[in-house]
C-alpha cells in the first residue's frame, strides 16, 4: 500500500472503473486476475474510504454537442465563496465548479441548450451575492479529454 492507501491493484481497478463503471465484478476480477469477492471487498473499501465518491454517466460527444457549454470565471468576495458554491448547486445547468487561483475565485462549467439560455445563466451567476465579476468563454470543441 502507498501512503495514500492505494496499491497498484487499487489503481488498476480505479482505472478500469473510470473506463466503464458498469463492468461486472466478475469481469473486473478476470481482468485483475483476482477473485470476485476480493474485487467486491476492494470496491467496498474504496467507497467507504471516500476514494470512490459515486458513479455517473458520461455523455457521448455528440450528445454534449447538443448543448452550448462555457467556462464562467467568477470573482467572488473571499468570505462569500462557500455561500456562492451553495447557490451554484441549485442551478441545474452548472456542471462543475472549480476553485481557482489568480484573478478568479471559481471556474464554473455550464451547459445550456441555446445561447439565450446561456446568456441568462451567465447573468444569473453574475448576480449571486459576493460576485463582483463574471467572465465567460464558450467552448467551441473538445480537443483532448482524459477523464
Amino acid at each position: 500500500m502507498t501512503k495514500h492507501g492505494l496499491d497498484s491493484i487499487d489503481r488498476t481497478l480505479l482505472s478500469l472503473l473510470q473506463e466503464n463503471s458498469r463492468q461486472s465484478t466478475a469481469e473486473l476480477a478476470r481482468k485483475l486476475d483476482l477473485s470476485r469477492s476480493t474485487v467486491q471487498d476492494r470496491i467496498a473499501r474504496l467507497e467507504k474510504d471516500g476514494v470512490i465518491q459515486g458513479y455517473t454517466v458520461r455523455l457521448a460527444v455528440e450528445t454534449q454537442a447538443a448543448q452550448i457549454r462555457a467556462h464562467v470565471a467568477l470573482t467572488v468576495e473571499h468570505r462569500l465563496v462557500d455561500h456562492c458554491v451553495q447557490a451554484l448547486r441549485s442551478v441545474p445547468e452548472v456542471r462543475t465548479v472549480f476553485a481557482a487561483t489568480g484573478p478568479y475565485s471559481l471556474l464554473v462549467l455550464v451547459g445550456a441548450p441555446t445561447t439565450q439560455r446561456l446568456d441568462a445563466i451567465i447573468d444569473q451567476l453574475g448576480k449571486l451575492p459576493g460576485v463582483s465579476r463574471a467572465t465567460a468563454a464558450i467552448i467551441m470543441s473538445v480537443r483532448l479529454d482524459r477523464r
